[in-house]
């Protein structure tokens, strides 16, 4: 959303209201529950020149060391830029398009069975490159696990909200979720909530496990959930008819098909692959082009 932007009536605080067209505002009301709107994608993504890429930025032990989920998430930051109607929502039947760009993860604070979980909220700037987020995922995931419970946040938030008696608990949530559907929501109740963020993740690799199915959620604006899965060696057929093995890395997608249509989410999803087939794209600042020909 340009900076120079002025709210106008029917925005919200996060996003400018956007005149949907005629199939796209009555699926609004047909459907208003985003649950009953989920689209799920499963893909696998070749990584192969991904992991070469890393190989070399991370040779000579630099002090941070650059992962898959790194690279994941500038990826999927530039796609959102260079693809602003994945960054759309649809709340109060009226459709909506962010005024920034974020991304939120959940992160164990020990692999162990029982340890805590803390919500991970990341909006990058537009001079930001790959190593700029690698630098700031790695500072605040490091910051949470100094501690095994809540360091703050809508982590104490949380733990604040389930102390209520539940009558208590019951009525502030049916106001939360009017104040939701009306979007003015006080900031406290949604900065760094995952449930406000452009795309919600899940590295389901770092623990060995595949990409899986994952709803969405009715409350919030959140209505792009990307799951990553395990890196794995595949044998694959190359447009010149060799067969390769190939390191190749399983996603999975669930989204709100009424932000925008299946041609659009294609496109997104090939521009994706191209960042990975182009790896050293990840090096430069968000707001430069990509250079993906979508003819």
């Amino acid at each position: 959303m340009a900076s120079d932007y002025k709210k106008k009536w029917g925005d919200r605080r996060d996003a400018r209201w956007v005149k949907a067209p005629g199939l796209q505002t009555v699926m609004g009301y047909l459907f208003p529950k985003r649950t009953d709107c989920e689209v799920y994608l499963h893909d696998e993504i070749d990584a192969t020149e991904l992991m070469r890429f890393l190989e070399k930025k991370n040779a000579g032990d630099p002090e941070i060391k650059t992962t898959i989920f790194h690279c994941v998430v500038t990826g999927l930051a530039r796609m959102l830029r260079e693809r602003p109607l994945m960054n759309r929502f649809i709340q109060g039947y009226r459709l909506y398009e962010r005024d920034e760009i974020s991304l939120s993860f959940v992160a164990k604070r020990r692999f162990a069975d029982g340890a805590e979980e803390t919500l991970m909220y990341l909006v990058p700037k537009d001079t930001d490159s790959l190593s700029d987020i690698s630098r700031r995922i790695v500072g605040d995931v490091r910051e949470a696990r100094k501690s095994e419970h809540s360091t703050g946040g809508i982590d104490e938030l949380l733990d604040k909200f389930a102390a209520l008696p539940r009558p208590v608990l019951i009525l502030a949530i049916r106001i939360i979720r009017w104040l939701d559907f009306w979007g003015i929501n006080p900031k406290v109740l949604t900065d760094g909530d995952p449930n406000y963020s452009s795309i919600l993740c899940t590295n389901l690799g770092s623990i060995k496990c595949p990409a899986v199915y994952h709803h969405l959620n009715n409350y919030g604006t959140n209505s792009v959930m990307i799951a990553i899965g395990t890196l794995h060696k595949e044998e694959v057929l190359m447009p010149d008819g060799t067969k390769q093995i190939r390191d190749m890395i399983d996603i999975g997608a669930t989204l709100d098909e009424r932000i925008a249509d299946g041609f659009y989410f294609a496109r997104s999803l090939r521009l994706i692959k191209y960042i990975f087939s182009n790896p050293e794209i990840l090096d430069r600042p968000l707001n430069e082009p990509s250079g993906f020909d979508y003819n």
